[in-house]
């Protein structure tokens, strides 16, 4: 929504040709321009998707969100999107749906043990940056009653096997077992 604003046109127009009116006019153009900035970086924050810096800064303080150091704007703002995305009831579909938002559709496992109690989830190599949130969001919504067995769902020999052992030589085991091989 920008729009130039011609201050003397507010002016009778015999004022028009007066110096000090044109400067006035011209150094309070400068100041009405950057208040329409800033309602319209306001408007912009009420989105979390046009938001910027500070719209995120301020979400992030209010749903206590502490944001890693690596962390670009659109991943925190994914981040503020996946607490808001937590709604009561928390059943094992909204919790799939949440797991898919933030692993993609393939890059988890769940199973839910009921007579033991136990929820076990794993999160594939090529989602391991989102482990840490995903452990965030089982201790907030999971009920206390059960056990959360989350890790990371290492490369198996099922994975591995269509490899030559050449091709495998150029890898640690490390690698082999941490890394997304492509």
């Amino acid at each position: 929504m920008d729009r130039d604003i011609d201050l003397l046109n507010y002016l009778p127009p015999i004022l028009h040709e007066v110096k000090e009116y044109q400067v006035l006019s011209n150094v309070e153009k400068r100041e009405i321009d950057d208040i329409i900035s800033a309602i319209n970086q306001l408007k912009d924050d009420q989105f979390i998707s046009t938001s910027s810096s500070n719209g995120v800064q301020r979400r992030e303080k209010i749903m206590n969100i502490t944001p890693k150091g690596a962390d670009t704007l659109e991943d925190r703002k994914f981040r503020i999107l996946v607490r808001m995305n937590e709604q009561l009831p928390n059943t094992l579909r909204t919790l799939t749906r949440q797991l898919v938002n933030l692993c993609g559709e393939d890059g988890y496992s769940l199973v839910l043990d009921h007579n033991n109690y136990k929820l076990k989830v794993r999160i594939a190599l090529t989602a391991k940056s989102n482990f840490q949130d995903v452990g965030n969001l089982l201790n907030r919504i999971v009920p206390a009653n059960l056990i959360i067995d989350l890790s990371l769902l290492y490369n198996q020999h099922i994975t591995l096997a269509k490899y030559t052992h050449s091709q495998l030589a150029a890898y640690t085991h490390e690698q082999l077992r941490n890394e997304v091989l492509t």
